[in-house]
Parts: C-alpha cells; structure tokens; sequence
C-alpha cells in the first residue's frame, strides 16, 4: 500500500506572493522618535525563531529578514543606531559543515512530484558554511537555533570541539567569543541599550515535536540531567529567565516574547487525525478484509472492557488512523488470553496481544505531526523484519505492518490529548512566569501566544493581504510547518514596536508586512 495522506495541492499560488506595499512608508526621523528607549546597540537573544530560521534550516536571506534585522532597520529611522551585525551564514542552500562534513540539513523547497507539490530537501548546491571557521567580531543577533531556556548560560555551548563531540551547539559555535563563553555573557560583553529576549519555545516544542517522546521534568531541578526531548521544570525555567532578563535590564531597556502554544502551528494541524479515504484506490479495497480481521480483536475490546478501543473503517467516509497510546494500559497479555479462549491460535494471539495491547483509532483530539504525512499507509518495513523473524512470511508480515492501518503510528508521530496537556501546563506556567518578570523590571512584554492562536483563527490583516497558519498557502509559515516565512516574521516584529511605542513612549515606524516574502514557490534558491 502506498501512502494515503498526500499533501494538500497547493492551488491558487500567487496569494503567497509578494503583495504591493501600501503603508505609508515615511522614513523622516523629525516625524519618528525614540521616546524613553535608546535603540543605538540593539542585542537579540533566543533561539531559531530570533535567528531567522527557516523552511528547516538556517540560511541567508532567511537571515536578512530575521525579525531583529526589520526592528534593527526600523529603529535606524528613529534615530541614529550602529550596525546590526548578524552572523550571516555563506548561502542560502542551509546545513552546516565541520571539517568540511556536512553535519545539519539544507532546507526545504517546494518541489512537485507525482502527488503535487510538497516539501523536499533542497539538492541544488551544497552548504559552504563552515562551523570552525568563526564569524569575527561583535554579534548583535544572537539568536541560536536549537537552544533552550538553560543554553544560554551554559559553558562550553558554543565550542566546537564539543560540536564534533555532541556536546555543543554549531549555530553558537560559529561565533561565540570563546570555547568557554555563554550566550548571555557575550550578550552582556556587546553592553546592549536595548534587548529582546525570546527563549523558552524548544523547552516544549521538542518534546511535542517528538510526538512526546521526552519527559515532563516537573520538580527535577538540574538542567544537565535532562534529554533532548524533555520538558525544563516551570521553576528551573522561572530562575533561569530572571537571571537573565534582570542581568540584561541593569542597563538596558527591552521587551520579553512569550512561548506560544504548539498546538496552533501547522506542524501539527496540517495532517488530519481521519485521512484514510475509501475512495483511495489502494486503500478502499482492502476495508472489508481489515474489518474482518480486526472484528476478534473488537470483541475481545469489548470484552475486556475496554470497546473504545475498537479499530473500524468506514466505507462512507474518512476513517482515522491506527495509533499507540502509552498513556493506556497495556492489556498485551489479557487480550492475548482472551484471543486464545476465542480459537485464534496461540502465535497469532500473541501477536496481536502484544501489536494491538496499547492501540487505538485517533480522534479529533489527537495532533498528528507534519511528518507523519509522509508515513501513513506505508509499510513499516522494520516491523515486517521483526515479524518474519517471528516465523512470518514476507506478505503476510507486510499485511500486518501498514502504518497506521495495521500497524499502530509509532509514539514519534502523534502528540495525544494527554501529552497537550503537559505541554500546555508547562508554557502556561512559563508565560506566567515571563509575563511577571517583565512587570517587575518595567520591561515590554509581547503575547507571542496570543498572535499566533489568531492566526490559527481567522488570520492577521495587513493593508493588502492577510495572513494565516494555513501549511504553505496561509503565508505566515515556512515549509518545516513551525518557523515563520519573513512576512511571519515581519508581523512579530511589528507586534515588538506596538509594544515598544506603548511602553517607552516611543513612534517607531512598523514595517509594511505585505513587502516580506512567503514561502518560495522557486528550486533555485540560489
């Protein structure tokens, strides 16, 4: 069976291009001021989303309209400002090389195959941007994809010697001022006039990127024993975020970004929890026979008490996918009982009590992520290894491990209702805690939160066009389904200025969102 989600078919492309620009663009610095801000030696910090990140990559003209990079260029009309410096990679192909290795990926294109447009990694031209060799000079955009709240006062974190050895992060180690200097003491080495400070979000999103795979570390407060995909301890991430926030403000001004929900990037709202279709010529089918051979297994749900987690597929409509639970109780052994008492023979019991002990259908609650796209109705070639192993033939082993049809979607590819809720526990609790700090250091705060839920719902409008979370054709983000295109990144910037003007008595000019690109509908990113 091949896959039976396909991406949607990108219609209508010119509503992601550029629209005309038709605010009013007055640049007269008698008009703009500064208000109580002092806008000479802006210093960004955070993570990927500060960095310009994009389409799953770090690359240059991503770089060039990194939200920093508007406010920088907006707050040189107010008055006058010293480079914005960014430590530029060398081409827009992304990845990164150690030792001339090439040790991250490039980013993704729109390309067009036999199911339509969809994302695929650029292969144009390889990356030229080597770690090792170190970006000289004062950074003013220290934005470093990949770090959480306690990266940026980790030692060691931008070595290269520990990239080579996992140990460290190559976007820091490209232009940290030492093997030893963390990202807030170069920061604070800069002596900044004003910061933003946007941290926090990987704190969650790898952990809900990995459809949960990780650990909620409540009440474990000690960074260095934490996995990548972990969730940091609201408490550990409060301190940490004070230290920080107050070290910058002793002689700066600044505004504070909070962490947005995950739930309303299309990372995990473009695949539909229901995409199996019976019109599907490979799939429709085959559904009186899965019914069949999953009727047993109903009966022994229903039997066991627990008939919610019965597996049918519609022949009128959408039928949702197979997935694991862990948060279920593993009822491998009872069913493979009840199964045997039904006159299945032993080994098939056995298998199916310990292939279908924690499963269940989706629903509506369930997220599956953007990569499971490309994973359901596969076959899971892994398993039938496994099940030949078992004393299985080939075809039969291939029967019984189709993604998500006959074989449950593997805990990487679903973040369930259960795991939300962690997530959402622990962004609340740190939205809390930034939301509080910035009042008590009388710096601006940005709902970061707030402006994405209304793109999710409706969209943001701008003089020419608007805006939304729709994967690809919504304009505000890019092809890895989490990061902004720059015109996402233009509306997160004009968001910090409204604050700004409010806070600090400032008239900085906003940028005019229709100017900025969406996602490039061209392979020649060169």
């Amino acid at each position: 069976m091949k896959n039976y989600f396909k991406y949607m078919a990108i219609l209508a492309l010119g509503i992601v291009s550029c629209e005309p620009e038709l605010e009013n663009s007055i640049e007269d610095g008698d008009f703009y001021t500064s208000g109580e801000a002092d806008f000479s030696n802006y210093v960004a910090l955070g993570n990927s989303l500060t960095a310009g990140y994009a389409d799953g990559a770090l690359y240059l003209s991503g770089q060039q309209n990194s939200f920093p990079s508007i406010l920088a260029e907006k707050f040189s009309a107010v008055q006058e400002t010293g480079e914005f410096i960014q430590p530029l990679v060398n081409d827009n192909a992304g990845g990164l090389l150690l030792g001339g290795n090439q040790i991250t990926q490039n980013r993704f294109v729109l390309a067009v195959g036999a199911n339509g447009p969809s994302p695929a990694r650029y292969t144009g031209a390889q990356p030229t941007t080597e770690v090792s060799n170190k970006f000289a000079g004062p950074v003013n955009n220290m934005g470093v994809p990949g770090a959480k709240s306690y990266h940026l006062l980790a030692e060691n974190y931008g070595s290269v010697a520990g990239v080579a050895a996992g140990t460290a992060n190559p976007y820091f180690a490209r232009f940290s001022s030492s093997e030893s200097a963390t990202v807030l003491q170069d920061a604070l080495a800069q002596e900044p006039t004003f910061f933003t400070l946007w941290i926090g979000n990987n704190d969650v999103l790898s952990y809900a990127t990995s459809g949960g795979s990780g650990e909620y570390q409540l009440n474990n407060f000690d960074p260095r024993t934490y996995g990548e995909n972990d969730i940091t301890d609201p408490t550990v991430f409060a301190m940490l975020y004070r230290q920080m926030a107050e070290a910058l403000a002793q002689n700066a001004d600044g505004v504070l970004v909070n962490i947005p929900n995950v739930a309303s990037v299309p990372y995990f709202t473009t695949v539909p929890f229901a995409p199996l279709n019976p019109a599907d010529e490979d799939f429709g089918p085959q559904i009186p026979t899965l019914n069949a051979t999953f009727a047993p297994l109903n009966q022994a749900f229903a039997f066991l008490g627990v008939p919610e987690r019965s597996v049918n597929f519609a022949t009128d409509a959408a039928s949702p996918v197979l997935i694991k639970d862990e948060s279920l109780t593993d009822i491998s052994t009872q069913l493979t009982e009840v199964l045997i008492g039904g006159g299945i023979d032993p080994a098939t019991a056995t298998l199916y009590g310990m292939q279908y002990g924690q499963s269940r259908q989706a629903t509506a609650e369930d997220l599956l992520v953007l990569t499971s796209a490309g994973v359901i109705g596969s076959v899971n070639q892994q398993r039938v290894q496994e099940l030949m192993g078992l004393g299985l033939d080939q075809q039969t082993a291939g029967q019984l491990s189709v993604n998500g049809v006959t074989y449950p979607m593997e805990d990487q590819f679903v973040l369930t209702d259960s795991e939300q809720g962690l997530v959402e526990s622990a962004t609340t609790a740190y939205n809390i805690a930034i939301s509080q700090i910035a009042e008590t250091n009388g710096l601006g705060y940005v709902d970061a939160n707030a402006l994405l839920n209304q793109l999710d719902n409706g969209g943001i409008s701008f003089d020419g066009g608007s805006v939304n979370s729709d994967f690809v054709t919504g304009g505000a983000f890019s092809l890895d389904g989490v990061h902004l295109t720059p015109r996402g990144y233009a509306i997160i910037a004009n968001a910090i200025i409204d604050e700004i003007n409010a806070t600090y008595g400032s008239n900085v000019p906003k940028a005019n969102v229709g100017s900025y690109g969406t996602v490039t509908l061209s392979q020649d990113v060169q």
